[in-house]
């Protein structure tokens, strides 16, 4: 199945929360990305994302985490696309106050949110992006 990857910095626009805690609106935010490529490599559209059917944060994302987000699709219907995703923390960020620039690299990602959800691709906007025309 089709699979697709995001690798993004969160910033310290993305912090919400005391602390630098980034909303997991955030991370959900880099699956609608993910589940976007994912339709425009299967179907040659966008698609709209209709629904999410499960998720789960796993552990807290500060600014100035760097964060994968994986997507695969598991399903497809006639318009339907069901999707599930990954996100991981591959590199920490703020981890000595004393050196606030100090960031280490994980030696195994961690991971911070797991969804499914499903996306639509009306059938009269389905086309394959790997055909020429």
């Amino acid at each position: 199945m089709e699979q697709a990857m995001i690798r993004i910095r969160m910033s310290s626009h993305d912090a919400h929360y005391g602390g630098n805690l980034v909303d997991g609106a955030r991370i959900l935010g880099l699956f609608g990305d993910v589940a976007t490529e994912l339709l425009i490599r299967h179907d040659g559209d966008e698609g709209l994302f209709v629904a999410y059917d499960c998720v789960e944060f796993k552990a807290p994302v500060y600014a100035g985490d760097y964060i994968e987000a994986y997507g695969k699709i598991t399903r497809v219907g006639n318009t339907s696309r069901a999707m599930e995703f990954h996100a991981y923390k591959v590199i920490r960020a703020n981890v000595d106050a004393q050196n606030p620039s100090a960031a280490d690299v994980l030696s195994e990602p961690e991971l911070v949110c797991y969804a499914r959800g499903t996306c639509v691709v009306p059938k009269e906007k389905q086309r394959r992006a790997n055909v020429s025309p």
